[in-house]
């Protein structure tokens, strides 16, 4: 399947879909194109439609309203952009104050492509989790790799490992501690596997260890019937994920609004 069949495949499963398979906690609402959400923590805002019909004054305004609403809730947000949305549309977030951060690019690739026996170097192990104490552990590790609290990710993850179509939890480990972790999200009424997660401690990246997450995450992937795994990828994991056999199709930057 080429690039630009892979990235219609997105569109119409991934996006399109969104609105009907929210997170659980999650509370959303459609305006045209767009669907809107209110999080635990947040909000959140992507085109799930096309909006090639707007012209730029009705972009605009879906815009403003957007800001509005979150306003009204008290929320800063997140609007999710993509780089073959309409081209008025982050020139307009930004006169609205939004601030851009770290573009990820949008990788796919057949399953059935990558999905392998994962291979650990010695003294390293994998196991899929979902016990509450393993949570906090994946928690404690992200906040050491990002530098910040990451503590509500142990009540995302345990919230998604109990919704219909629940998240799948793989840790890595040596000498006891957690030191990478990642988790498959089966996107329910799609042909679509979101590979998520994938943080790995500093001092055990270059080993191997994302790359046993991807493929025993891949493995499971065929084993429950999803044809495509998508990621968005950071700088560091996109050129591995390609050479495992994945393609970049695309490009996604969050534009976050009213974050103090």
């Amino acid at each position: 399947m080429s690039e630009t069949d892979l990235l219609s495949v997105y569109d119409d499963e991934v996006r399109g879909s969104f609105a009907h398979r929210l997170p659980p906690g999650w509370t959303g609402e459609q305006d045209g194109p767009l669907t809107r959400a209110l999080t635990q923590r947040s909000g959140f805002a992507i085109l799930t439609g096309s909006a090639s019909q707007l012209d730029e004054a009705e972009l605009a305004a879906l815009v403003d309203r957007t800001v509005a609403f979150f306003a009204a809730h008290e929320r800063w947000f997140e609007w999710k952009t993509f780089d073959h949305d309409p081209a008025a549309l982050r020139p307009l977030l930004l006169e609205a104050g939004a601030v851009p951060e770290e573009p990820e690019a949008i990788v796919m690739g057949a399953s059935a492509a990558i999905a392998r026996e994962p291979a650990l170097p010695p003294g390293y192990t994998l196991r899929e989790v979902s016990a509450r104490a393993d949570l906090d552990a994946i928690a404690a590790m992200e906040g050491e790799v990002w530098g910040e609290d990451w503590g509500w990710l142990a009540d995302d993850l345990e919230s998604r490992l109990g919704a219909v179509d629940p998240v799948r939890v793989f840790v890595v480990e040596h000498a006891g501690r957690v030191v990478s972790a990642a988790w498959l999200a089966p996107l329910s009424g799609t042909s679509v596997a979101g590979l998520w997660g994938g943080s790995t401690l500093a001092g055990h990246r270059g080993r191997g260890v994302y790359r046993a997450l991807v493929a025993e995450r891949a493995r499971l992937a065929v084993r429950l019937g999803y044809d495509y795994l998508q990621v968005d990828a950071s700088p560091d994991s996109r050129p591995i994920l390609e050479r495992l056999g994945l393609h970049t199709v695309g490009g996604t930057t969050p534009f976050v609004i009213g974050r103090s």
